[in-house]
């Protein structure tokens, strides 16, 4: 049983909250003026919470082959869920953490250290400038989950940030995002409008209710220029708790319909959840 006390401190960006989950002995839940950021179990960092970031672990397991190391850009840096999932899952990768909250990453640093080993660079800094000074063909994937309290900023959703994420990618590399959404999905549609210009192949994964339009929730969305292995995807997200649907190829394009992508000049942050969808203590 967790006897951890909670951790209350102002960071860059608000208050952020670090609450001892009572059924597990060293995991944590990050909340953000009341926005839950992340999860974290120190002792078995595979352990993924989040539905959300379920769905981001199991792209992660399929870009390559099980095990093999790679070179991740994480975008959002929160109590640094995923970097840790993939250096337990993949030893031997390098991965770069790029956060807007400087103080957010101290206390993560200090109250939840990383494994012994774990090649993660953090650093304090807003991510689409990150992005536009970082090496060409540098990552093998990018993962962007940057919320602004509940909001993906702005800046980070249009055409030229797409570009600048593709330029940095390899090849073989792959984008993977979560946002977050409800019907009739302005947001979310002009989100894949815009990575349609420059990623050939697009998937999104998303719980049926929320696609159906019964509810705001999370979506992942992956783009990238070679096929996705959608089939290996739909089984790993067919097996949670709350299973997703994996849209992709003919579906996603009618899904898009005539949504534009995004330009700098037109461009606006994620909508705001409604009341009550995503918060907690």
């Amino acid at each position: 049983m967790n006897e951890s006390v909670p951790v209350i401190r102002a960071v860059d960006h608000g208050t952020a909250k670090l609450m001892p989950d009572v059924d597990r002995e060293r995991a944590w839940l990050l909340t953000v003026d009341g926005a839950p950021q992340s999860y974290v179990d120190l002792d078995e960092p595979e352990h993924l919470e989040f539905e959300y970031a379920r769905r981001l672990g199991h792209v992660l397991d399929t870009v390559a082959e099980a095990g093999r190391p790679l070179d991740a850009l994480h975008l959002g840096g929160g109590a640094l869920t995923l970097p840790r999932y993939l250096a337990a899952t993949r030893p031997g990768s390098r991965q770069d953490v790029v956060e807007a909250d400087g103080a957010l990453l101290d206390l993560v640093v200090e109250q939840l250290p990383l494994p012994e080993g774990a090649d993660v660079a953090v650093h304090a800094a807003d991510a689409r400038a990150w992005l536009e000074a970082a090496p060409a063909d540098s990552a093998d994937v990018l993962v962007a989950d940057v919320f602004g309290g509940s909001r993906v900023p702005a800046h980070l959703t249009s055409v030229p940030y797409a570009r600048a994420a593709a330029r940095v990618l390899r090849g073989h590399g792959v984008y993977l995002a979560n946002l977050a959404d409800a019907a009739p999905f302005a947001f979310l549609r002009s989100q894949l409008a815009t990575f349609a210009t420059v990623f050939a192949e697009l998937v999104l994964i998303a719980e049926p209710g929320v696609l159906r339009g019964r509810r705001f929730g999370n979506a992942v969305i992956v783009a990238a220029h070679h096929p996705v292995d959608t089939v290996a995807l739909a089984r790993l997200t067919a097996s949670d708790a709350f299973p997703a649907r994996v849209e992709h190829g003919a579906a996603l394009r009618d899904f898009i319909g005539a949504a534009r992508p995004v330009r700098d000049e037109d461009a606006v942050p994620s909508p705001e959840p409604p009341d009550g969808a995503f918060g907690i203590g």
